[in-house]
């Protein structure tokens, strides 16, 4: 910790662009270290291996926010209890045919990426740029429209 602590916290904050979640890396960095009490060749081997501890913790706080900001509008829908939500696929039809082709056949239709990019012959990292600009788009649509935050 004294050794690379600021080191794996700066990497971590480079990552996740907020103090809170890079030190909860930080930690839980150090934990895994405790927990495996790995055997290391020498030192740039100890420090490669912490780094990357750091830097994998790091992409997967970065996947599980993008999860949980894409299922903000939802749980807002159920935080108000709306279960008629024709106004939110009114709203889809107005987004870019891009974007609603993607938002329709995940949300609706319940495909994940990979089948949406056959089924549209575009590659998967495309449908997946489709599904998050459409969600930010879709997220203007409803605050203008709906005053949602």
């Amino acid at each position: 910790m004294d050794t690379y602590g600021n080191a794996v916290l700066r990497l971590a904050y480079t990552y996740v662009h907020n103090m809170s979640d890079a030190e909860d890396i930080l930690q839980e960095t150090l934990i895994r270290y405790l927990e495996h009490r790995p055997v290391f060749a020498g030192e740039n081997h100890e420090k490669a291996w912490i780094f990357r501890v750091a830097a994998n913790l790091s992409k997967n706080k970065i996947a599980y926010n993008k999860i949980r900001q894409a299922d903000q509008l939802e749980n807002q829908l159920i935080v108000q209890k709306r279960e008629d939500l024709t106004f939110v696929w009114d709203a889809v039809k107005r987004l870019p045919e891009s974007y609603r082709e993607a938002i329709h056949l995940h949300y609706y239709e319940g495909f994940p990426t990979a089948q949406i990019a056959e089924i549209l012959g575009k590659k998967e990292s495309s449908v997946r740029s489709d599904l998050r600009r459409g969600r930010e788009k879709l997220r203007e649509v409803l605050r203008e429209e709906y005053d949602f935050e």
